[in-house]
């Protein structure tokens, strides 16, 4: 059944009506349009709204012809008045609810064909100027149409019909109803007036009802382009195959070219995905009824007591009670007792879809045999760590210099920030240039120098608690694809003594969550080179996952210094490093020589273990050898293109797009909100931010674990069966969504 959603608004407005008495049994008619579509849902001839269903809807064209549609109305036929909501809907694009009743109050007006004025500022705000006496016209005929339309072009809201009975229209459904009971009220009021004191019923003055019905207008206005100016949903046809991970081609042989293609099928359209972003932005929430919302609370209370009592625990001896920002969870964490695969199982055995996958570094899925199996048997011999040189430091080295030959040299540190750290000192120490450019936003660890413009672009330092003035002192943000700000901070820093890098994550902040043009990279390089400065890329993330060349060898473009993480160790602790040019490396060179030149100063006993780097070299080895990357992206693909689907089914603001295995399904888009609007930002972030965790929660209940319910990563455990079982449970959960 097509535009179910619709369907059901005109349902919901019939109960609503039937509750409060203004409908009787099959009086009247309601309709509202189709957003995307010259068509609208409208109520059937002669049946009783008591026991109307979405099914017995009707789908009307503009020009008031039925559209029949197999899985709907069953053989109905839609209200004779069809002709009269269709002329509406061409002449009033800021409609999208029709209300026709014939209800007692406004019905006696029509018999007297008393128009009425403007008596109050409500009245004229919500209804118009007046309410206006529309001539009459036999029920169903054109005429009636035809007079119907000469007077909706005023821009009222509210209309009598001589004879016959109102018309009350809306911005959304719950607009016309409110506009309806409105006319109801204002009728009792006049009926009483025209009674008791006859010849003394007075219309507020022309200034105020004019300043009222401009706010009505400007109220209108907004409400409507929520509605009809919203961007055209993604359509997936019924019978369209969703993409499979069958479709990978087997990775060709150790000795052929280590060109095994990357994660990402076809690149995102940007500029589209902006603008549905900002469409969901600029829309009103939309998140669970509050029944479903009490059901998902519900389960964590009942089906989770094993992972609340030890995170309380826990809250005594750690801060929080967890250790990791991707642990903290609505409405509180999950203590996962056992990873495999495509699934993780709580200490309750809850069994979830994980598409979390430890914030992304595990490609191959979680718990890998064959890594983990020569893994240990590397430890057995040599155990975690040993304080001196193993030879799996170089033979990681070798193998990312392999897949990623600008790497011409890498060196082992313990983390992602720990590698942001060093790149941003080898690039002061390289260049002697000291000022740091970073894309508002971006995440690229929590040291010092780069908690900056953190998740909120143009917020400097608002989440820089604890950390002193000079310490980003030679910091600096640019706004995320505004490449006309970052050369104006290149030229401005160039009297501060020039910059010595610029960072930024190639697929834009957040893994994406601002995706960035195809060719925004490349512009990036190329200002680099003009002023002299070093590209750092920071793949903590898309390091091995875009593919095994990177998101470098993706994009084509070569930074001056890489920084990994997660991945580059595939799941293993210790996780990180930094690696590029040779003669930028060399800054890192280890040893008590004092020689002379730039020398950086980075270490730590554990970095370079044995452990991290024969993990890493194995993962890497299991990557090329099954095409992880590959599969894992055509995991995202299906899943997105499924999500599209849903969003769709339920008529949603939502926004789900991907980049190979890296998906996004934006239901708030509080991620979105930026310092350039500082008043929505504060007005609305709580609240968004609220969505964004209940919908994790909600996801969570169904067996779903995402980051923050607005992100996920796919990997190779992820087969079509998978990515099929989620989508189930997806559907499952924005069928609780409200309004739906």
């Amino acid at each position: 059944m097509k535009h179910q959603l619709s369907r059901r608004h005109v349902v919901d407005m019939c109960r609503t009506m039937l509750e409060r008495g203004y409908l009787k049994a099959t009086e009247g008619n309601v309709s509202v349009r189709i957003p995307g579509h010259e068509l609208y849902a409208v109520t059937p001839s002669n049946y009783d709204y008591d026991k109307m269903r979405d099914e017995d809807i009707c789908i009307v064209d503009f020009n008031g012809k039925h559209v029949p549609d197999l899985g709907g109305a069953g053989g109905l036929v839609p209200s004779i008045e069809c002709g009269m909501h269709a002329n509406i809907y061409k002449s009033r694009p800021d409609v999208n609810a029709i209300v026709h009743t014939h209800q007692p109050y406004a019905s006696a007006l029509a018999f007297l064909r008393k128009p009425i004025p403007a008596l109050t500022d409500e009245q004229v705000r919500f209804l118009g100027r007046e309410v206006a006496i529309i001539d009459y016209a036999p029920s169903g005929t054109g005429f009636l149409a035809k007079n119907v339309q000469k007077k909706v072009v005023s821009g009222d809201n509210a209309f009598i019909i001589a004879n016959h009975g109102v018309v009350a229209v809306g911005t959304d459904p719950d607009r016309a109803v409110f506009n309806m009971a409105l006319l109801e009220k204002v009728s009792i009021a006049y009926l009483m007036a025209l009674t008791s004191e006859a010849g003394k019923v007075y219309t507020i003055p022309s200034t105020i009802r004019e300043i009222a019905f401009g706010k009505l207008k400007k109220d209108e206005k907004r409400i409507a382009s929520q509605i009809v100016d919203a961007v055209e949903p993604i359509r997936v046809p019924d019978g369209e195959e969703l993409p499979s991970v069958a479709e990978v081609a087997e990775p060709a042989a150790e000795t052929a070219a280590p060109d095994l293609g990357y994660m990402i099928t076809e690149y995102l359209d940007v500029d589209d995905t902006m603008r549905r972003l900002k469409a969901l932005v600029s829309q009103p929430l939309r998140g669970l009824r509050h029944d479903a919302l009490l059901d998902t609370l519900n389960y964590f209370d009942t089906k989770c007591t094993a992972s609340k009592e030890i995170t309380e625990r826990a809250k005594k001896r750690i801060p929080g009670g967890v250790q990791h920002n991707l642990a903290f969870n609505y409405p509180f964490p999950l203590a996962v007792d056992k990873a495999e695969g495509a699934h993780l199982t709580d200490r309750d055995g809850n069994v979830y879809i994980d598409f979390l996958q430890a914030g992304g570094p595990t490609i191959l899925g979680s718990n890998y045999s064959p890594v983990n199996e020569q893994v240990a048997a590397v430890i057995k011999e040599s155990g975690p760590v040993t304080g001196l040189f193993h030879e799996y430091e170089l033979k990681l080295a070798e193998i990312i210099n392999k897949y990623m030959p600008h790497i011409e040299m890498y060196r082992s540190l313990g983390s992602g920030t720990e590698a942001v750290m060093a790149a941003v000192r080898a690039a002061r120490a390289h260049t002697g240039k000291k000022m740091v450019i970073k894309v508002g936003g971006a995440y690229h660890g929590w040291s010092d120098t780069v908690v900056y413009g953190l998740r909120v672009p143009g917020s400097f330092r608002m989440n820089a608690k604890g950390i002193p003035w000079g310490a980003t002192g030679r910091t600096r943000e640019a706004f995320p694809h505004d490449l006309g700000t970052l050369k104006r901070k290149l030229i401005e820093n160039r009297l501060r003594g020039g910059t010595a890098a610029v960072i930024v994550e190639p697929l834009g902040p957040e893994s994406g969550t601002r995706p960035v043009p195809y060719g925004y990279n490349a512009a990036v390089r190329k200002l680099c080179d003009e002023f002299g400065a070093m590209l750092i890329f920071d793949e903590v993330v898309t390091g091995f996952r875009t593919g095994l060349g990177g998101a470098a060898g993706y994009f084509g473009v070569t930074p001056d210094l890489t920084v990994f993480g997660k991945a580059v160790s595939g799941g293993y602790p210790m996780a990180g490093g930094v690696g590029g040019k040779a003669e930028v490396m060399s800054v890192f060179g280890s040893g008590l020589d004092g020689k002379s030149g730039a020398h950086i100063q980075v270490g730590g006993t554990l970095s370079a273990n044995p452990l991290s780097c024969a993990a890493g070299y194995f993962a890497i080895q299991e990557m090329a050898r099954t095409n992880a990357p590959v599969i894992a992206g055509r995991a995202g693909d299906r899943l997105t293109r499924g999500l599209q689907k849903l969003i769709d089914k339920y008529g949603l603001p939502y926004v789900a797009y991907n980049q190979g295995s890296i998906v996004h399904l934006e239901c708030s888009g509080v991620m979105l909100l930026d310092m350039r609007n500082p008043v929505k930002l504060l007005k609305e972030n709580k609240g968004r931010k609220t969505l964004m965790e209940q919908m994790g929660a909600a996801y969570a209940a169904h067996g779903i674990i995402t980051l923050a319910g607005s992100r996920m990563y796919t990997s190779m455990a992820d087969t079509d069966e998978v990515i099929d079982d989620a989508l189930s449970r997806f559907d499952q959960v924005f069928a609780l969504v409200e309004g739906v």
